[in-house]
């Protein structure tokens, strides 16, 4: 008899935690952000740092001031040219996607490690803000000395027996690594 309670009070206790799981984690907005950043090098030398951060919801139920903010490039470093580092939507809805983009100017030479853009949101069930992280970046390696990229290699002149110009042109594309 007390081993069917036992079983039973058991059966009803593991019930009443899914079912608290299920309405816990199902009704809130779940986010998730996106950070990447490229590199680009300009003809006059100086170098560009291309920043964009997609946020998704991937909860049920929509998520109200969502506010980004981005903050871990030094000024010292970086010049912001277009954009800003933070920015803030009133909604994101659930399934729904918000883009953000800035572009950087760099100053110095050096390896840049950065953090992750910090996210906060609304829930109208509870009062406090909440917060969600992006993923971080891969070290950048700023303004670092490399070799010029060769679009074509022209291969010049070969003589054959008879004195003739042969000119032979190779087109070589050596593609360069995406950063």
């Amino acid at each position: 008899m007390a081993r069917l309670i036992r079983n039973s009070l058991m059966k009803a206790l593991i019930l009443i935690f899914f079912a608290s799981v299920a309405t816990a984690t199902g009704d809130a907005p779940f986010i998730v952000a996106h950070k990447k950043a490229s590199l680009t090098r300009l003809k006059s030398g100086s170098e560009r740092v291309s920043v964009s951060i997609d946020i998704y919801n991937q909860g049920f139920s929509t998520a109200y001031d969502v506010s980004l903010l981005d903050d871990s490039w030094p000024q010292d470093m970086f010049d912001i040219v277009s954009g800003n580092t933070s920015r803030s939507w009133e909604r994101l809805d659930a399934g729904g996607l918000l883009s953000h983009s800035f572009e950087l100017e760099a100053k110095k030479q050096g390896m840049f490690y950065g953090a992750p853009a910090v996210i906060t949101f609304r829930i109208p069930t509870k009062a406090a803000l909440q917060e969600a992280y992006s993923t971080p970046i891969l070290p950048l390696d700023v303004l670092a000395e490399r070799p010029p990229e060769k679009k074509f290699d022209w291969v010049s002149f070969a003589w054959n027996n008879s004195n003739q110009c042969i000119i032979a042109i190779q087109y070589l594309f050596s593609f360069s690594k995406c950063y």
